[in-house]
C-alpha cells in the first residue's frame, strides 16, 4: 500500500489530500498489466476508468484518416491518463497503447464517484484540483493556438 501512496501523492488530483484521504483513494486502486503493443483502451470506447502508470510507458495516439496513427504523447511512470472521459462521462478521445510492457493502477469511475459523494471534504479537494488541472490545460491550448495562428499568418 505504501508504494501506491507514493505513486498517488505527487499527482495533481491528490496533492491536497491528507494521508487518510489518500489512503481511501489507494483502496480503490486495482493493478493491471499489459503486453507491449496491447491496447489499454480505444478511441470512442466508454470512459469508465482512469489509469496511473506504475511501470513501463503508454503511447497516447489518434487515428488520422488517410495518414494512420499519430502519436500525441508517450507517458512514463507516475503519469495519469484516461481521466477526462471519467470526469465528463464521455467516450475516449484517444487510443492508449502499452509501450514496452506496462503495469498500471486503475480506478473505476463508479467507485471514485461514490467515494467523492460520501466524503464531501475529499470531493471538494478533488473538484478544485480538477478545476486547476483543466484551467492549466486550457491555458496551454490557448498558447498553442496563439503560436499556430501566428505561424499561419506567414
Amino acid at each position: 500500500m505504501s508504494a501506491t501512496l507514493e505513486l498517488l501523492r505527487p499527482l495533481p488530483l491528490f496533492t491536497a489530500l491528507t494521508a487518510d484521504e489518500l489512503g481511501k483513494i489507494a483502496e480503490l486502486c486495482e493493478s493491471k498489466s499489459y503486453e507491449s503493443g496491447e491496447y489499454i483502451f480505444h478511441e470512442g470506447e466508454p470512459g469508465n476508468r482512469l489509469f496511473i502508470i506504475v511501470e513501463g510507458g503508454v503511447r497516447i495516439s489518434r487515428q488520422i484518416p488517410g495518414a494512420g496513427e499519430e502519436a500525441l504523447a508517450v507517458l512514463k511512470r507516475g503519469a495519469m491518463f484516461g481521466e477526462m472521459a471519467v470526469f465528463d462521462r464521455s467516450e475516449r478521445s484517444t487510443d492508449a497503447i502499452s509501450h514496452g510492457g506496462t503495469t498500471v493502477l486503475t480506478i473505476s469511475r463508479s467507485e471514485f464517484e461514490m467515494l467523492l459523494e460520501f466524503n464531501r471534504d475529499l470531493g471538494y479537494k478533488v473538484l478544485w484540483a480538477v478545476v486547476r488541472m483543466l484551467s492549466g490545460r486550457l491555458r496551454a491550448t490557448n498558447d498553442s493556438l496563439r503560436s499556430f495562428l501566428a505561424l499561419s499568418m506567414f
